[in-house]
């Protein structure tokens, strides 16, 4: 009995049935459609599976589970994020506090106090680790010291005159020499006196990389030029240009004064290096 009514019901789901629609007018058959039971529970299924299926993308992968109410907004998740980092430091805190709390009952029992910063691995010999020169290593200082990198031999009394005769140093001020380029006495420029409120020109063209005030020299202002070559004005009463300024050749940069403490009077104290090297003005330039 059992098995011929589940054979009743099957037949049933299998069993097919025309739904038809016919012309009101002429009676024929427009459209028809042949289902079973069975196919309107696939097809209902599949289209609820489906419908389900493209409810939770929206949901997962869209902004529209913002509006499903009791779901957090862009805000509050930003806020729950923002309070799960402060609340890891807050642990962190806690637990110093703890270890200090924990370090001063220890101090006032008379014990020692456990330093968290020798937690580390001690079974490492320093004494043991050599550290041997790399053959880059050893190239690049061979390389450095075959350039002469900020070479400062003027200053031991060699006398070589780099070769500028290419090039034409507009005079910075136009003076008396009262005091010549003096390496052996930390003398690395020329002192010119000339009349008050004269204008300071730049002596080559160039970029400002220093318009400042120091407590020995006074208004101080330097140029870049090309070549490595640098120029130095110091003791200015004022400046004229600011750093980043680019000027030319007779360019006017300052006004010629007597600022800072390593001074006697108004004059200009003029500078010029090549490669880090303080050089005689006065080899170049006509004062």
């Amino acid at each position: 009995m059992i098995k011929e009514k589940k054979k009743r019901i099957v037949n049933k789901l299998k069993h097919k049935y025309r739904l038809s629609i016919y012309n009101d007018d002429t009676f024929e058959e427009v459209w028809f459609l042949r289902l079973s039971r069975l196919n309107v529970f696939s097809i209902l299924g599949t289209s609820i599976l489906l419908f389900t299926i493209g409810i939770i993308v929206l949901i997962a992968f869209t902004p529209l589970r913002e509006f499903i109410p009791g779901y957090p907004d862009g805000n509050m998740r930003r806020n729950i994020i923002s309070n799960v980092y402060k609340l890891d430091s807050l642990e962190h805190e806690l637990e110093i506090r703890d270890r200090y709390f924990e370090s001063i009952n220890t101090i006032i029992r008379g014990g020692t106090p456990l330093s968290y910063e020798s937690e580390q691995d001690t079974t490492i010999r320093y004494e043991e680790i050599s550290f041997d020169k790399s053959e880059h290593d050893s190239l690049l200082r061979q390389q450095i010291e075959e350039e002469e990198l900020f070479n400062l031999s003027i200053l031991t009394g060699t006398t070589n005159k780099t070769d500028f005769s290419s090039i034409h140093f507009y005079p910075p001020v136009k003076g008396l020499v009262t005091n010549s380029f003096s390496p052996n006495e930390n003398h690395f420029g020329t002192d010119i006196v000339t009349a008050s409120n004269k204008v300071v020109s730049a002596t080559l063209d160039g970029t400002i990389t220093i318009a400042n005030w120091t407590l020995e020299t006074g208004y101080v202002i330097q140029i870049q030029h090309n070549n490595n070559l640098i120029s130095v004005y110091k003791h200015n009463s004022e400046l004229l240009k600011k750093v980043g300024n680019h000027v030319k050749a007779g360019d006017a940069i300052a006004i010629i004064g007597n600022s800072g403490e390593l001074t006697s009077g108004p004059h200009l104290h003029f500078e010029l290096w090549h490669n880090g090297t303080p050089i005689d003005p006065e080899d170049y330039v006509a004062f």
